[in-house]
């Protein structure tokens, strides 16, 4: 079976981030993955489901990806892929998966040309069988079923595990480096490659109102009716309690298609009305 061939089934996989490394954690770096992905995502008309941070331990890395292989969705997974004592997400996916790690052939070679190109570089020989060339070729050890993901900035590959019984478009783990420079590029390639028949090719338009002094509860019922009567319209509602200008306040909005968007909003703002709702400036976005 191919496994990029797409389901015939027209419903989407939920889209997920796992984010790897004590460095997050403890705050000596702050992620940039989470936003980067939504953007990413975002731009071809999806968007994220779920973000889980995980720090450098074994069990809990191998207990996510077990959950993540499991799940049927579609999941990036930035960091920890090297090869120091510190990286152990390459074998926590073997774990997860219990499957044997390899060395796999095509990223031995992108390795070794890569070790070549650095030689060449800094005007030395390529050794191959040098201690630390051998020890370079680790990067390459993955899971026995990993297809590899290509990186552009220094050819060092990430790899792709999907769950036995499953495919790429019905659950699939993909791995890349904790390094944007790397790790962007090769999500994006990953959702061009694989994931361009989900892609929403029709227009998106978010339309929303601040609503002063309400309470979420309140406005439930005209939240759920909305949904009821306009299919394919997700209503949402974002409080804030000490924003600069607007002070405690709802912001209260429907986003999807256009024309079912311009028809929703309409009765949303009717809904207001006859709630007796304060409202405030109205937003819209697409």
């Amino acid at each position: 079976m191919n496994l990029s061939t797409p389901p015939t089934d027209t419903s989407r996989p939920d889209f997920g981030v796992i984010i790897v490394g004590d460095e997050i954690l403890s705050g000596k770096r702050a992620d940039k993955h989470l936003t980067k992905v939504i953007e990413l995502l975002g731009a071809r008309g999806l968007s994220l489901a779920y973000a889980d941070y995980v720090g450098d331990s074994p069990e809990r890395i191998t207990h996510t990806l077990k959950r993540a292989f499991d799940s049927g969705d579609i999941v990036f997974s930035c960091g920890g892929i090297g090869a120091t004592p510190d990286d152990h997400t390459r074998q926590c996916a073997a774990k997860a998966l219990d499957q044997a790690l390899v060395l796999h052939p095509q990223a031995e070679l992108l390795i070794r040309e890569r070790m070549q190109d650095v030689a060449k570089e800094q005007g030395v020989p390529y050794e191959p069988h040098r201690e630390d060339n051998i020890h370079r070729l680790n990067m390459g050890v993955f899971p026995q079923s990993a297809q590899i993901i290509p990186n552009p900035y220094n050819k060092i590959p990430g790899f792709t595990c999907v769950s036995p019984g499953r495919t790429l478009q019905t659950g699939a783990v993909h791995f890349v480096p904790g390094f944007p420079v790397m790790a962007w590029p090769m999500i994006e390639w990953v959702l061009d490659t694989h994931y361009g028949h989900w892609f929403q090719k029709a227009a998106w338009l978010e339309k929303s109102v601040i609503v002063y002094g309400a309470m979420e509860a309140a406005l439930t019922p005209l939240m759920e009716t909305l949904e009821t009567q306009h299919p394919g319209v997700k209503v949402f509602s974002l409080p804030s309690v000490d924003h600069p200008e607007h002070g405690r306040h709802i912001e209260l909005g429907v986003k999807g298609e256009p024309d079912k968007v311009n028809a929703a909003y309409p009765a949303m703002l009717a809904g207001l009305h006859v709630f007796g709702a304060k409202l405030g400036p109205e937003l819209v976005r697409s």
